[in-house]
């Protein structure tokens, strides 16, 4: 199991359905280790806000 997105890359993410974050453009800050639950997740930023969010990789598709 390996990581699709690598740092720095641009993707688009797609928050599930009643979350409170926008969906959008975001560039992944880094892939996070795979844990007991074997997600895929990553740290992602969007240039629109202040912080970074936690995406499942399942969440996020590549931009053109």
């Amino acid at each position: 199991m390996t990581h699709r997105f690598s740092a720095g890359e641009s993707v688009y993410f797609s928050p599930p359905l009643m979350a409170a974050a926008a969906s959008g453009k975001y560039k992944i800050v880094r892939p996070l280790p795979i844990e007991n639950d074997n997600k895929l997740t990553y740290r992602i930023k969007s240039m629109a806000e202040n912080f970074e969010r936690i995406a499942e990789e399942h969440q996020l598709s590549r931009t053109d």
